[in-house]
């Protein structure tokens, strides 16, 4: 009798081992903390600025990081420099034409080369990135890292888990037909990226 116990509990166990579903993070963040990191870095001006108009959803399992897949969509005219006239070319027409294109959208199909040491897992996140309407493929660097129970540390009187991703890389204007091979003397073909967000599973 003992032992049929033990069996059903094993069972139990198993089947529930083998129902366990992905968490869904949203990240769009009510503190407004949540922000992408941008740099020009051309021969004779260096141009940084940020984007805070951060949201998506991501599917994460901690049992199986490298099932990852989700969206992270930044609202193009949050991207903000500190010089006025410099903020209005950038979303003007020429540029970005945040009118017609309100977002920057980077896909996750897929996690390679996927390394996971207690609750952080390092991997290649490949997919799609979208700007100006236009979309190429693309492989970047990111760690993602699982904390448990800590959704009420930022979002007071909410339980849940927090998924935090951080990646830097660097994408190129002229891929994206942002006027490709001009001003590169003051405006940087390469654009580096830094990505730092939190998304929440709240239960």
């Amino acid at each position: 009798m003992k032992q049929s116990i033990l069996n059903l509990l094993l069972l139990t166990l198993v089947a529930a081992g083998a129902q366990a579903t992905p968490q869904s993070f949203d990240f769009k963040d009510p503190k407004g903390v949540n922000n992408a990191v941008f740099k020009l870095d051309a021969p004779l001006e260096a141009i940084n600025g940020s984007a805070n108009g951060i949201s998506g959803t991501v599917s994460f399992d901690p049992e199986n990081p490298g099932a990852t897949k989700g969206k992270i969509l930044v609202n193009s005219s949050s991207l903000h420099v500190g010089n006025p006239m410099m903020k209005e070319h950038l979303q003007s027409d020429k540029w970005l034409d945040v009118t017609k294109h309100s977002e920057i959208r980077f896909d996750v199909t897929e996690l390679k080369n996927v390394k996971t040491e207690g609750n952080s897992t390092t991997a290649d996140a490949t997919g799609t990135f979208t700007v100006k309407g236009i979309t190429k493929n693309l492989r970047v660097p990111v760690k993602l890292t699982y904390l448990k129970d800590k959704l009420s540390q930022r979002v007071p009187n909410t339980k849940g888990d927090l998924l935090v991703i951080r990646s830097n890389f660097s994408i190129k204007r002229s891929d994206f037909g942002i006027m490709p091979g001009q001003m590169e003397d003051k405006v940087s073909d390469a654009i580096d990226l830094t990505l730092s967000i939190a998304g929440a599973s709240a239960r």
